[in-house]
C-alpha cells in the first residue's frame, strides 16, 4: 500500500504524518472531528489554553471509545476497523 505524507493542524499546531493512502480521508475526518469539539469546548466553557482543550476532548473521545467498545460484539468488523485507526490517529497526535 501506497503511503503519503501529509500535515494536518490541531490546536494551532502543525504535525506531519505519513499515512497510508487509503487513510487520508479518515486522518482529515478525525482532524476535522478534534478540531470542532475543540472548538465546542472552547465556546461553551471558560478554558482558553489548548492544552487543556485538548485534554477535555482526548477524555471525550476515549470515552465513547471506551462505550463503544464495551459493545463491539454488536458492531461489525468495518465499524470497528475504523475505531481503532481513528484511536490510533488519536495517540500519534498526543504523542
Amino acid at each position: 500500500m501506497q503511503e503519503l505524507s501529509i500535515k494536518i493542524a490541531i490546536a494551532g499546531r502543525t504535525y506531519p504524518l505519513t499515512i497510508k493512502r487509503d487513510n487520508e480521508e479518515l486522518v482529515r475526518k478525525a482532524v476535522k472531528l478534534i478540531e470542532d469539539k475543540i472548538k465546542d469546548y472552547g465556546d461553551n466553557y471558560s478554558v482558553r489554553d489548548k492544552q487543556d482543550l485538548l485534554a477535555m476532548c482526548t477524555l471525550h473521545f476515549v470515552n465513547q471509545f471506551l462505550e463503544l467498545d464495551g459493545k463491539k460484539t454488536n458492531l461489525d468488523s468495518e465499524t470497528l476497523s475504523n475505531l481503532n485507526r481513528m484511536n490510533d490517529l488519536l495517540d500519534n497526535c498526543l504523542k
